[in-house]
C-alpha cells in the first residue's frame, strides 16, 4: 500500500509538472492549439459524437438536422477551448483571473454573508464553470465550499483538485457535503453545488422533465437546504467571446425550510434548462445524463 501510494505521487507530479508548462503557453497559441484538437475531437476521434447527437435530438426535438449539427459542431469548439483554459488555470493570476471572469453583482451573495447568513450557491456544467471556482475563491475572504463528484482516476482528481484549491477553495466530495457544511455552520461560507449531476439510480428516486427527458435528480442540495435554511442563488456563468465570461448571481429561494418537498429541486433545473435553450452549445452535452429511465 506505501509503494502504492508513492506510486500515486510520482504519477500526480508528473502530470502536474507537464500540465504546468501547458498552462505558461500565452492564450492565442492555446486558442491554436484548441483549434487543432477541435479537429480531432469531432472529425477524427469523433468523441462521445453518438452521445452528444442523441442528446441534442431528444432534447431539441423541434430542430432540424442542419441545426442540431451547428449546435453540435459549436459544442465540439467550445469543448476543445474548455480543455484549454482550464490548463491555464493552473498559472492564471488572481488578475488575469479576475479579468477573465467577471462577477456582475456579487452584492448579491455578499450581502448575506456580511450578516453571517451561509449561502448555498447552484450551478450546472454551463460555460467554464471551473474557472467559476477560482472567481468565487476570489469573491471574498469568507470560506468557498466546493461540492465535487469524486473521479475513477485519482491521479487526475488529486492533480486536478490542487488546480482547484490555488485561491482559498475547500474540495469536499459529495458524500462528505453535510458533514463538510456543519464544520462551518457558525461562520459565513458558501457552498457550491453543480445542479445536473447524474446520480447512481440507487441514490436518487426523483424523475423531473429537463429537456424534453425524464431525468433523474440528485435531492441533495434541497435537502441540505430545507434542514440548514439557507439561501438558494444559481451562479449563471455566461460566456461573452473566446476567454471571457461573466457570473451574474439570482435569488432562487429565500428561505428553503418553507418550501415544499421537490420544489427547489425544479426550480433550479428549470432554471438552468433555461439557460441551456438560449445557449445550447455551452452545457456539457459529453456525458451520459439520460441513461436512467423511470420504469427501471
Amino acid at each position: 500500500m506505501p509503494r502504492f501510494k508513492e506510486y500515486m505521487d510520482v504519477q500526480s507530479r508528473i502530470l502536474s509538472f507537464f500540465i504546468y508548462l501547458c498552462s505558461l503557453l500565452p492564450f492565442w497559441l492555446l486558442y491554436v492549439l484548441s483549434d487543432i484538437l477541435y479537429l480531432g475531437l469531432y472529425y477524427i476521434v469523433g468523441y462521445r459524437r453518438e452521445v452528444v447527437s442523441t442528446n441534442l435530438k431528444k432534447s431539441f426535438p423541434d430542430k432540424s438536422q442542419d441545426e442540431l449539427v451547428e449546435v453540435e459542431k459549436k459544442f465540439y469548439r467550445f469543448l476543445a477551448d474548455l480543455i484549454v483554459e482550464n490548463i491555464k488555470m493552473t498559472s492564471m493570476s488572481v488578475n488575469e483571473s479576475k479579468k477573465r471572469l467577471k462577477l456582475l453583482n456579487k452584492d448579491v451573495v455578499l450581502n448575506y454573508l456580511d450578516r453571517k447568513q451561509p449561502v448555498i450557491l447552484v450551478t450546472g456544467h454551463y460555460a467554464n464553470w471551473e474557472w467559476g471556482i477560482h472567481a468565487l475563491s476570489l469573491m471574498s475572504s469568507y470560506p468557498s465550499l466546493i461540492v465535487y463528484k469524486p473521479l475513477t482516476n485519482k491521479v487526475f482528481e488529486k492533480v486536478y483538485n490542487k488546480i482547484r484549491e490555488r485561491f482559498g477553495a475547500i474540495m469536499v466530495p459529495m458524500k462528505q457535503t453535510l458533514r463538510k457544511i456543519l464544520e462551518f455552520q457558525n461562520q459565513s461560507h458558501t457552498s457550491v453545488f453543480l445542479a445536473d449531476q447524474t446520480p447512481l439510480r440507487s441514490e436518487s428516486k426523483h424523475f423531473i422533465s429537463f429537456l424534453n427527458q425524464p431525468t433523474l435528480m440528485y435531492l441533495g442540495i434541497e435537502k441540505i437546504a430545507k434542514k440548514l435554511n439557507y439561501p438558494i442563488i444559481y451562479c449563471h456563468i455566461d460566456r461573452i467571446k473566446r476567454g471571457y465570461y461573466t457570473c451574474e448571481f439570482t435569488n432562487l429561494v429565500d428561505k428553503p425550510a418553507e418550501c415544499p418537498d421537490s420544489q427547489i429541486t425544479d426550480i433550479h433545473s428549470v432554471f438552468l434548462e433555461k439557460i441551456i435553450q438560449k445557449k445550447p452549445e455551452l452545457w456539457l452535452w459529453s456525458h451520459k445524463r439520460w441513461k436512467h429511465k423511470p420504469h427501471a
